[in-house]
């Protein structure tokens, strides 16, 4: 009886540490504090979870007050999608501003002072860097997060980044494997589908990811996309054939296996997410992130009681879940180890090395080397009408598109923050779906225009509404803030290459002609 006890309790500890869940709140809800103590080896935090760094340190403490050995997950890719600075904008340009500039050392750098930010407050593991190939720019997905369109630009940059992220203690997490860069489907939506030959896939999607696992990335996080020339029957994330033949088997990744969001509808809709987690353990996954939308115990209940349910019916082995849970631990004692590390004398002098991962070669304050990489990625192109600098306080028209859920609506992007500290007295409106041309000439009044744009090559709208705007008034000034594939408009066409706030700091100086 005590034998069987002892191997049901440790069952269902295994099924508690295989699940990433979240929370709402700014603070540890008793449920979480609970399960933690129950077996729960891991927490994935997002923006609403977080109002200040101080908040975040206290936070994380007071969940290793209840295990030390938690995991702390966040979602900080830097760029567009920020958790840390959900309220003001990333310090830190993102990867498509990285890639464009084509320093490997600042990709090192930039990686490395964000993790060094993360590490200070408490968190040891970060779902990023985006390692997918952004080889069709009408994603609506992925874009702006990717390094670029060139597998091997690409490849050395991811490898870059998992170096300066882990030089800091914290466990990089290479996505979305095998790659969602082709897609044309946001797999919070539905499933997406990419129908190239396995050749293709071998040179282009799969080349960022050896090279991350070359470097030692800790961790790697399916996608839940479909790709026949692997596996015509399942999503990668449930696919056995994927997670266990080709990134264990084939790669020879030994490191943790991490699901997407197990509620995003390409596996919600179809699978469940109890059936969906159940059948990515078993395909080989190691832990499941659930939590960006499903944020309460019941859910965590669910998943746990799904598990092992599962084990106890003969559809998923338990020495497989033993397995998946034996990997989320041994990541939780590495970073255990790297956190050691930091606090040991003379630590401050490594530069937040951890056993095991490569040193920057420099420390640079992140604010001054985030802002000093956006600058470095700022493209200025002149027009055919007037090019002289703004000289006084403008009208910017925000066209702004629908954001997709990976960065969020609640961000602030754009330039009129930091053009209205040059120029006070700077106005602006944000223009959404449309844009009449006399409505934004009415506001503008004799004021010069600062039309701002997002991905303006995938809305006609946005293009339609600057052709317009370009032939009343010459002497516009366009700013692109998302992929730059449109040919360049206005009278002077600056390109960011990201939304972050040091982006908008940086076309903000170009504007003025301060860059």
């Amino acid at each position: 009886m005590t034998t069987f006890a002892h191997r049901a309790d440790a069952l269902t500890r295994d099924a508690l540490a295989v699940l990433q869940p979240g929370f709402t709140g700014t603070s540890a809800p008793d449920w979480l504090l609970r399960r933690i103590s129950e077996g729960l080896a891991a927490v994935g935090l997002f923006g609403r979870n977080i109002t200040s760094s101080e908040q975040l340190t206290a936070l994380t403490a007071r969940l290793r007050a209840e295990r030390d050995d938690v995991l702390v997950a966040i979602d900080e890719e830097g760029g567009d999608v920020t958790r840390l600075e959900v309220r003001t904008g990333s310090s830190f340009p993102g990867n498509y501003a990285l890639g464009s500039v084509d320093d490997t050392e600042l990709t090192r750098q930039v990686a490395a002072a964000l993790g060094r930010r993360l590490a200070s407050c408490g968190v040891d593991l970060n779902w990023a860097p985006s390692a997918d190939v952004n080889s069709n720019p009408d994603n609506p997905v992925i874009g702006v997060r990717s390094f670029g369109s060139d597998p091997a630009l690409v490849a050395r940059h991811t490898a870059a980044y998992v170096q300066g992220l882990q030089s800091a203690g914290v466990a990089a997490c290479a996505k979305h494997f095998p790659g969602h860069g082709d897609t044309s489907v946001d797999s919070h939506h539905a499933l997406p589908r990419i129908d190239v030959e396995l050749a293709t896939l071998r040179s282009r999607e799969l080349l960022p990811f050896q090279s991350a696992i070359e470097v030692g990335s800790k961790s790697v996080m399916s996608a839940h996309i479909l790709l026949p020339a692997l596996d015509p029957d399942h999503p990668a994330t449930l696919s056995p054939r994927i997670l266990t033949g080709l990134l264990r088997q084939e790669l020879g990744f030994d490191g943790l296996i991490v699901t997407d969001g197990m509620e995003m509808k390409a596996i919600a809709a179809t699978y469940g997410i109890e059936r969906g987690s159940v059948l990515a353990i078993a395909a080989g996954a190691d832990a499941i992130c659930v939590g960006g939308g499903l944020a309460d115990e019941d859910t965590v209940l669910r998943l746990r009681d799904a598990l092992v349910n599962a084990v106890r019916q003969g559809e998923l082995p338990e020495e497989r879940l033993a397995d998946a849970a034996a990997r989320v631990r041994a990541l939780a004692d590495w970073t255990r180890g790297a956190r050691g590390a930091a606090s040991e004398p003379g630590a401050a002098s490594q530069e937040g090395t951890a056993p095991g991962t490569e040193r920057s070669s420099a420390a640079p304050q992140p604010a001054s080397i985030g802002l000093a990489a956006a600058r470095r990625a700022v493209r200025v192109t002149p027009g055919t009408g007037p090019r002289e600098s703004l000289t006084s306080a403008p009208y910017v028209a925000a066209f702004t598109p629908a954001a997709n859920i990976a960065v969020g609506d609640e961000t602030p992007w754009g330039v009129a923050a930091e053009l209205a500290r040059m120029f006070p007295g700077t106005r602006t409106d944000t223009y959404a779906g449309s844009a009449s041309t006399d409505q934004v000439l009415r506001a503008a009044g004799g004021r010069r225009v600062v039309a701002v744009v997002r991905d303006a090559h995938r809305h006609p709208w946005m293009l339609s509404a600057l052709d317009a705007l370009l032939s009343a008034r010459p002497d516009t000034i366009v700013v692109e803030m998302g992929l730059d594939q449109a040919p360049p408009r206005g009278a002077l066409h600056v390109a960011t290459l990201g939304a972050a706030r040091v982006c908008g700091v940086a076309a903000a100086e170009a504007i003025c002609g301060r860059l």
